[in-house]
């Protein structure tokens, strides 16, 4: 029976700021130049607010999007501006970090389980960006593009052929209700975490939180319905 992680890119592999200042800043730089500073100082200032209190946004490229439309700045110049700052990703100018400690947990999971990545990320500098994670050789399929909520399904569905899957990601919505819905378990990492406890298998601030309930998952012959004490898990299955 093979185990299947599937992970999410931003927010749960790739942690820091870079990539969302990139943004900021690309998007800032399309606007006429009497505007830029006040722009960006702006869009900074949503990264920082999403950082301080999670209600209003989705993530922290939602606040930015939000704080971006509210300035008059529509969706065409957002999408010019993202994908822009994607060019960018894992230089000096959109640095990543990942999880303390993840490759050696990846390393550590049992031969049955395959990593895969679903992301609603463009596949530009993703090689790279894994690569400056030294994660690179051990996530297996990557999907990205995905237009995610729907576009994990296939994926999860797939894996549930194979044995359970475990669904990781920052976002309940695109990440992980696809996933509970067939039938899937899901791991709820980052600002968000702790909105969705009673809804999601484990949840922890960080994916270097959850380590400990992902390797029980990893060795089980079921879908967890309880993980480590100190790990916040719903105690019952939400399909």
């Amino acid at each position: 029976m093979t185990h299947t992680i599937v992970f999410d890119f931003d927010g749960t592999l790739a942690l820091g700021l870079g990539p969302l200042k990139a943004y900021a800043r690309c998007v800032s730089e399309l606007v006429e130049a009497s505007r830029r500073d006040s722009v960006e100082a702006a869009l900074d200032a949503a990264i920082v607010e999403f950082s301080r209190s999670t209600e209003r946004y989705r993530d922290a490229y939602d606040a930015v999007r939000q704080a971006s439309l509210a300035l008059g700045i529509d969706d065409e110049l957002l999408s010019r501006g993202y994908m822009a700052s994607r060019e960018l990703l894992a230089t000096e100018a959109a640095p990543v970090i990942s999880p303390t400690g993840l490759r050696g947990f990846l390393e550590s999971l049992p031969s049955h389980v395959t990593v895969t990545m679903v992301t609603n990320a463009p596949d530009i500098r993703i090689t790279e960006a894994l690569r400056a994670l030294d994660v690179g050789d051990l996530i297996g399929a990557r999907v990205c593009s995905a237009r995610k909520p729907a576009g994990i399904e296939a994926v999860v569905r797939d894996a549930l052929r194979l044995g359970p899957v475990l669904s990781v990601g920052d976002i309940y919505e695109f990440d992980l209700a696809p996933a509970l819905e067939l039938g899937a378990d899901a791991a709820l990492v980052g600002d968000t975490s702790g909105r969705y406890t009673d809804r999601v298998t484990m949840a922890g601030a960080t994916l270097a939180d959850l380590y400990p309930a992902i390797s029980s998952w990893a060795t089980s012959t079921t879908a967890l319905t309880h993980v480590p004490t100190g790990t916040r898990t719903n105690n019952e299955r939400h399909n």
